[in-house]
């Protein structure tokens, strides 16, 4: 059975290892924290873009939502101030963990492709439960040293059929 917290990707395959521990661990405990200063660093501001894939496996429905690295944030810090208003019955860091996915990351020069899913449910307090079930495609380079996001292609279908 897989290590949710483990990473995958040996300290010797640098690239890997740093791009899994920015796209999972760091961001699952900014997110849990409402915490944008702990992933600042993590992105290349500028040219960054984002497309949010509504969910949607036709890209004529996907939207230039984040044209811009504040964009992103603004949205990103009300997803979390709102997720962290909610009730759950287990343990939530736990429970992103298990659900998250990242074991395919391509790697030319100094680019890289990255593939992070999300499978599963988190269980409420109420008994209900949150569906954690899309895909995001993060496009990262290595910038002043370390490896940043510049842009993604997210909340799409996890799996892309219809």
């Amino acid at each position: 059975m897989r290590d949710p917290f483990r990473n995958p990707f040996p300290g010797g395959d640098a690239a890997r290892h740093s791009i899994w521990e920015m796209l999972v661990t760091r961001d699952i405990d900014a997110f849990l924290s409402a915490d944008w200063s702990m992933v600042a660093g993590d992105f290349v501001e500028d040219g960054f873009i984002g497309i949010d894939g509504k969910r949607k496996t036709d890209p004529d429905d996907w939207r230039l939502t984040f044209p811009s690295l504040a964009a992103y944030r603004e949205e990103w810090l009300r997803q979390a101030r709102d997720f962290a208003e909610q009730s759950f019955a287990e343990d939530v860091r736990t429970a992103i963990f298990t659900t998250t996915t990242l074991e395919d990351i391509e790697v030319s020069g100094d680019r890289a492709l990255a593939r992070k899913k999300f499978d599963g449910e988190i269980r409420k307090a109420d008994g209900s439960v949150d569906v954690l079930k899309w895909q995001t495609v993060y496009y990262c380079r290595l910038h002043e040293g370390r490896w940043k996001i510049s842009g993604f292609t997210g909340y799409l279908p996890n799996p892309m059929s219809d």
